[in-house]
C-alpha cells in the first residue's frame, strides 16, 4: 500500500500544464490490494481523520476548506459521505452551491461564497464551488469572456487572502472518464429510486464533455497554487477515490502540525 504518496501523486503543481485526457481515471496504483480488501484501510483512514478534526476542532486557531468539483455523476456527494462520515457534525460544514439566486446574482460573485469560508477549528466542504463561476458561466456562454476571464485573478488572490489568514485549501476534481458517465447516468435511469437524481440538463452538458474538460484544463492549470493546490484524483472506481481523498485530507491536517491547548489546572490534582 502506497496511499501516503497520494499528495504526491496527484497534487498539480503550481505553473504544471494538465492534460486530462492522458490521466487514466481507474487508476488504483496506490492500493495494490484491491477492492475487496480496502474497507479495513478506509475504516483507518476514517478514524484517523475523526481524531485529526477534533485536534483542529480543540486547538481552534486554524481551519480547513476542501473544494470538491467534478463532472455530473462525478461523485461529489458520495465522496463527501465516506471520507467524513465520522467526523463530529459540529465541526464541520457542507455547502452546495447551486444556481445563484437572485438575491445572490445581486452581489459580486464571490459573496454566497465566502460567507461559508471556515471559521477557527472548523473544516468546510464546498460541493461545488466558486469555480463553477468560471467552468459553468464560460462553457454555456453565460457571460462574456471578458468578464469570467478576469476571475482566475480574482479566485486566486481571494484563496490566497483565506490562506494568509489561516486557511489550509484543498482542492480536488474527481476526475472520471465519459464512458463512466454514461454508465452512472444510465443507472439512474434504471433504478426508480434515482430518477430524482437525473436530471435531463445533463445530457446537455454530456453533449459538451470535451468543451468542459477543455475549460478544467485550462482552470487548475490557473488556479493551483502553493496556498491551494489541485488534486487530480482518479474516480472511477468509487472505493480508491475514496482511500485517495481521505489520505489527502488526512496529510493536509497533518501538515498544521496542531496540538492540543495546555489546561491552567493540574489534571493530577482533580479527585473524582
Amino acid at each position: 500500500m502506497h496511499l501516503k504518496e497520494a499528495v504526491q501523486r496527484y497534487v498539480v503543481k503550481p505553473g504544471s500544464q494538465v492534460d486530462l485526457g492522458s490521466i487514466d481515471t481507474s487508476d488504483k496504483s496506490l492500493f495494490e490490494s484491491g477492492k475487496k480488501r480496502h474497507v479495513n484501510v478506509l475504516n483507518g483512514l476514517k478514524e484517523e481523520l475523526k481524531e485529526m478534526q477534533n485536534l483542529l476542532y480543540a486547538e481552534s486557531k486554524r481551519k480547513l476548506l476542501v473544494v470538491i468539483q467534478a463532472m455530473d455523476t462525478g461523485g461529489k456527494d458520495g465522496c463527501v459521505k465516506s471520507v467524513f462520515g465520522r467526523v463530529d457534525p459540529q465541526g464541520i460544514q457542507v455547502t452546495s452551491f447551486k444556481k445563484p439566486s437572485e438575491k445572490e446574482l445581486s452581489h459580486d460573485y464571490l459573496w454566497r461564497v465566502h460567507q461559508h469560508a471556515p471559521a477557527n477549528g472548523m473544516i468546510s466542504v464546498f460541493n461545488r464551488s466558486h469555480y463553477e463561476d468560471i467552468i459553468a458561466v464560460s462553457v454555456k456562454n453565460l457571460l462574456p469572456e471578458l468578464v469570467w476571464s478576469k476571475r482566475y485573478r480574482h479566485i486566486v488572490e481571494f484563496e490566497r487572502m483565506l490562506a494568509d489568514e489561516g486557511t489550509k485549501i484543498v482542492k480536488i476534481f474527481l476526475h472520471i472518464s465519459r464512458d463512466e458517465q454514461k454508465e452512472r447516468l444510465q443507472a439512474r435511469l434504471d433504478d426508480p429510486a434515482k430518477h430524482w437524481k437525473f436530471n435531463p440538463n445533463d445530457l446537455n452538458d454530456r453533449a459538451k464533455w470535451d468543451d468542459f474538460m477543455g475549460c478544467y484544463e485550462t482552470l487548475i492549470e490557473k488556479t493551483s497554487s502553493d496556498d491551494a493546490p489541485w488534486y487530480i484524483v482518479p474516480s472511477d472506481r468509487k472505493w480508491y477515490r475514496n482511500l485517495v481523498v481521505s489520505q489527502i485530507i488526512i496529510d493536509a491536517l497533518k501538515s498544521l502540525d496542531m496540538s492540543y491547548p495546555e489546561v491552567e489546572w493540574d489534571p493530577e490534582a482533580m479527585i473524582m
